[in-house]
């Protein structure tokens, strides 16, 4: 008959027969974890300082704390920090390979031109480590209504091209027309101006990255912004809040794949075009 006590009570090991061991998983990305006795399921998107980030089929996003209280395929698992990979040629934001010598160079001439403070944020914190590498210098216009001054009070040459980022590039739209209008000008020659469809560069922040379904549509009547964090709970009663909100949004981008295709292209060619020899 067996005895499920042992025949030594104090052979070693005793106080651990029976129990389920359980494994030590590292939280790589892509894995699918579930999260015991909240429900929650979703893929691993990255690992913040102790805490790992669940996505799951429907976009949604979540922070859990490493450790216990996980499933992987129905088994208790301990969630890791991942391994420090192997020495090798790593990848920036943009997805481009990152330099051996991350020092930035001297800026250039030629430079890229965006409409406001958020749209340079946004560049940089995808193509930063680009631009510094190519030594291309970001300046933003507080709207596009001040760029044919801009030019005018330093034109573009062969030596200093100018590539600019305009929001909300459309036929009939008020940029679209200022666009028109001075590349057909004196100034086009060396200039490139690209843009892409949304009405505020919030929108290029894909709504998988946010957690949402998709952006909010706005009346006329309200301004975008305000109509925005209003239709998502957001306080919107001060600049301080539009301010945080933006801060919050931009928290979400991590890499290139967190941002609209219609801007990844625009900044690309941007790039490209300042940077011809």
């Amino acid at each position: 008959m067996d005895d499920r006590y042992g025949t030594d009570v104090l052979a070693r090991g005793w106080r651990e027969a029976g129990r389920t061991k359980v494994g030590r998983v590292e939280a790589s990305v892509d894995l699918v974890v579930e999260v015991a006795g909240d429900g929650f399921c979703g893929a691993v998107t990255r690992v913040e300082g102790m805490n790992v980030e669940l996505e799951d089929r429907f976009g949604k996003r979540r922070l859990f704390p490493l450790g216990g209280g996980f499933l992987v395929d129905g088994a208790p698992v301990v969630l890791t920090p991942p391994a420090a990979a192997p020495k090798g040629r790593t990848r920036t934001a943009s997805g481009s390979f990152a330099v051996d010598d991350p020092r930035a160079r001297t800026a250039r001439a030629s430079r890229i031109f965006v409409e406001g403070k958020h749209d340079a944020e946004l560049v940089e914190k995808v193509w930063g480590a680009d631009l510094r590498a190519e030594g291309v210098v970001v300046e933003f216009l507080e709207g596009v209504d001040l760029l044919e001054q801009t030019l005018d009070a330093e034109p573009p040459t062969a030596e200093r091209r100018y590539g600019v980022l305009v929001d909300h590039l459309v036929p009939g739209s008020k940029e679209s027309r200022i666009a028109e209008r001075i590349m057909a000008g004196r100034h086009g020659a060396h200039l490139r101006i690209v843009g892409h469809p949304f009405v505020d560069v919030w929108q290029c922040v894909t709504p998988r990255a946010l957690g949402i379904r998709a952006w909010p549509e706005v009346p006329r009547s309200v301004e975008w912004k305000v109509g925005v964090c209003r239709a998502l709970g957001w306080p919107a009663e001060e600049q301080a809040d539009l301010a945080r909100a933006w801060q919050h949004i931009l928290s979400r981008v991590t890499t290139f794949r967190d941002l609209e295709p219609a801007l990844l292209g625009r900044v690309e060619e941007l790039i490209d075009f300042v940077t011809v020899p």
